[in-house]
């Protein structure tokens, strides 16, 4: 085997919905992850269908529910097969129809516009560890051996799982003794059949919006055959237990599963990890195999991410295990019971009735079993403290903050643990409050402070204030006898001295400025921290910012506090320069360089912006966005080739789309979308045809976006200026100049800082009510 190998953070083996989660949620806490899957492509085979309350939950704190649609949802499920009314306090109560090549396909964008590194076609075939890292050795499709060295290995690949089998791992429980055959069949009518227990057995029908009919039947006493069974079994054994014959339907899927239940004795062993159906194994009543195995990923991502990157407290990977462990045997447990409800005959027929019974007339036995198969009613061993919220999921409240309204879910979307301050009576809560942010204050790093005006939804907190993991858990609570820095070195680890230089800080001059005793400087640095602050710990990305309109952008947001990515193509030198005049006068700033128009530029672009901003921050948030860069065209309509028409709408059009729907990944509630277009989508230059044309496309960019980001509170707006002075050699010639100035209003051709200064406005908060506009930054030039 080669010595040369490929070297990553975490090793995910599995491309199912449950690594692609781990990927992404990897990739959302800064961890270098890449993806190994044996299949060549995404499997065509839908098996499961259901997400249940908690998941849904889960994935709205990503940020990933829109993406779904609006999938059909039901608040009646079962247990067993007996009808269970799922609702719950949830904003997502009851059970969500979405087929898993949807989530496979969902989860893997989203993966990637992360940055993982998805590779199919890898078939893991050893695995070894020492002290200092882990290595999986690989064959690939093409019968190469590659090895794939990282800090960990995590196996999602599955029930026969080749981690768990190449890791040791122990997976006692039992085999199955009971078969259920399942087929997707095109072609047929036959009547719905919910759990439908009759004579010789069980059936289940449920017709799909595509047309496509699920079909599933177990024959008492039918034991598992060992084997992959064929669509005549299926035929054969639903016309006996029935009397309905679905043979001249089509079969697009045939499987069967049964009722083993077997569980990891451990989820995780040195560098190995297991989870999903790597780790469990049950029958897929209910959707819950799929639920648990998201639920799995998301509790191990965050907590995998920061001991790859030195900043996991003692035993935090541990509690991988001991939290959910402990959840899959219990999953498993009701497991075992539904299977026995549903697939037993009529000896449990008594039982069934009984359960039934205590369903309808008992609010606590309908709530006890609905909070356990829609997975709203985990609570883990989390530290010290009584208040009720501790250890639980954070309610899904409605808040308003100093950045707009915004759900309590939402506000874990940067992947980040948070501390909320709440809203309360006591006049000494502020004072608190202020105790509290400045207690956090060298954790900023790895925990978001929001603080909230109102609350509602979601029941009442009864507390000032409350600490949440990344994964959604409450983890501390403002009570007597509590102690939030306990909290935070247990979850996070004590604070770093490297992190609290990171931390922005907006008062300070910068080195420079302080080594140069410069002080026109210095002044110029105190007026910017005294009267224009209000981007203050704010991120922002300006492309095209090394020259012109650009840079005048770059200077401005960092003059109100903003920390800026000064984004450039070729001029490097032009963009340093930039950066020391911001840092120069007491800002922030840093390069970063993508050619746009091109295959890959978005993501070469974030890339460089992720890490920026990490090394900066600690957080790859991105508040704001400004759109710049662009080409100009100045060709006549009949010397206008194909290639110079597809590179205008390459670098002008195509990559604004692109960097929005990138950037929204970054971006928290509240963000800020500025787009740079120009007054000759108003006024025609028959020489500019097709560059009008793309700034028409990007003006449509705001209007359509503001709309579907306005949940959000993220103001979208194309700002589009005139005749602005730039490197172009006309504006060395004083009678172009003055014939120019001529076309404005105000008899005077504009100016980068013209521009700059409407940018600045439409990023701040006072901005906040305007979006989706077109605002003239012509100076008056289309006054006519």
């Amino acid at each position: 085997m080669s010595e040369d190998h490929t070297e990553t953070q975490v090793v995910v083996v599995g491309a199912g919905p449950v690594g692609l989660f781990l990927a992404g949620e990897l990739r959302l806490a800064g961890a270098d992850v890449v993806v190994l899957e044996q299949l060549t492509a995404p499997t065509t085979e839908s098996r499961a269908s259901t997400l249940h309350a908690r998941t849904m939950e889960i994935l709205d704190s990503r940020g990933l529910l829109a993406s779904l649609g609006d999938p059909p949802n039901e608040p009646m499920g079962h247990f067993g097969g007996i009808p269970l009314d799922l609702t719950l306090p949830s904003a997502y109560a009851g059970q969500w129809k979405v087929q898993q090549t949807r989530i496979e396909e969902l989860l893997a964008q989203w993966a990637k516009d992360l940055g993982a590194d998805i590779r199919r076609g890898h078939e893991v075939t050893a695995l070894t560890a020492t002290g200092e890292y882990a290595e999986a050795e690989v064959r690939t499709a093409e019968g190469r051996t590659e090895l794939f060295r990282a800090k960990c290995v995590v196996g999602c690949d599955g029930e026969n799982s080749v981690v768990r089998r190449l890791g040791g791992f122990g997976f006692p429980g039992t085999e199955g003794g009971r078969e259920l055959l399942r087929a997707d069949v095109a072609g047929i009518d036959v009547p719905n059949r919910r759990f439908e227990r009759l004579d010789g057995g069980l059936a289940i029908v449920a017709r799909r919006p595509d047309g496509v009919t699920r079909v599933m039947v177990h024959e008492f006493g039918a034991v598992p055959r060992g084997g992959r069974p064929e669509f005549t079994d299926v035929v054969d054994a639903f016309k006996r237990v029935t009397g309905d014959d679905i043979s001249g339907g089509t079969p697009l899927w045939v499987n069967s599963f049964h009722d083993a239940s077997r569980q990891a004795d451990s989820y995780r062993d040195h560098r190995f990890f297991l989870a999903g159906d790597a780790a469990h194994q049950q029958m897929p009543i209910g959707g819950q195999a799929l639920n648990l195995g998201l639920q799995d990923a998301v509790n191990l991502g965050w907590k995998l991410a920061a001991q790859v990157a030195g900043r996991g407290p003692d035993g935090l990977l541990d509690s991988y295990h001991g939290e959910r462990h402990a959840v899959g045997q219990q999953v498993l447990s009701n497991i075992r019971t539904q299977a026995l409800l549903l697939l037993g005959s009529a000896e449990v027929e008594p039982v069934r009735q009984v359960l039934a019974e205590l369903i309808a007339n008992s609010e606590n036995v309908r709530s006890h079993l609905a909070g356990a198969v829609s997975g709203l009613d985990i609570r883990y061993d989390v530290g010290p403290g009584e208040h009720p919220l501790l250890g639980r999921r954070l309610p899904h409240w409605q808040l308003t903050t100093d950045e707009g309204a915004v759900t309590s879910t939402a506000a874990l979307r940067p992947g980040r643990g948070v501390l909320f301050l709440l809203p309360g009576d006591d006049p000494r809560q502020q004072a608190r409050h202020e105790e509290l942010r400045s207690a956090a204050a060298p954790w900023a790093d790895r925990v978001r402070t929001v603080t909230a005006g109102s609350c509602t939804g979601g029941g009442t907190p009864d507390t000032g204030a409350l600490l949440v993991r990344p994964d959604g858990y409450v983890v501390w609570a403002d009570t007597p006898g509590t102690d939030l820095e306990q909290a935070l070195r247990r979850w996070f680890e004590a604070p770093t001295a490297a992190a609290a230089a990171t931390r922005p800080a907006p008062a300070a001059p910068s080195t420079a400025a302080r080594a140069n005793n410069n002080s026109s400087a210095t002044a110029t640095a105190k007026k910017w921290r005294t009267h224009m602050n209000r981007l203050t710990s704010k991120t922002a990305l300006v492309t095209g910012s090394s020259r012109g309109m650009g840079r005048a952008a770059a200077i401005r947001l960092a003059r109100e506090g903003a920390l800026v990515a000064v984004h450039y193509t070729a001029r490097k030198d032009a963009a340093e320069d930039v950066v020391a005049e911001i840092e120069k006068d007491g800002g922030r700033a840093f390069t970063v360089r993508a050619e746009l128009g091109v295959p890959g530029d978005v993501h070469e672009l974030f890339l460089g912006l992720e890490n920026g901003l990490r090394e900066r921050t600690g957080s790859t948030d991105l508040d704001i966005l400004v759109n710049n860069a662009g080409v100009m065209g100045g060709v006549k309509p009949e010397d206008t080739t194909p290639e110079k028409f597809d590179e205008l709408f390459a670098v002008n059009a195509k990559a604004p789309f692109f960097l929005i729907q990138r950037a929204l990944k970054n971006m928290p509630d509240g963000g800020r979308i500025i787009n740079i277009t120009s007054g000759l989508t108003r006024v025609a230059n028959p020489d500019e045809i097709a560059y009008a044309m793309t700034k028409g496309a990007v003006d449509q960019l705001a209007l359509h976006f503001a709309k579907y980001l306005g949940p959000r509170n993220i103001t979208v707006n194309s700002v589009a200026p005139g005749i602005t002075r730039n490197d172009n050699p006309v504006f060395g010639i004083p009678e172009a100049v003055e014939q120019m100035a001529q076309l404005s209003a105000f008899n005077r051709v504009g100016e980068p800082e013209d521009v700059a200064d409407v940018v600045a406005f439409l990023a701040t908060d006072e901005a906040r009510w305007i979006t989706g506009s077109f605002v003239d930054a012509t100076g008056g030039t289309l006054l006519g």
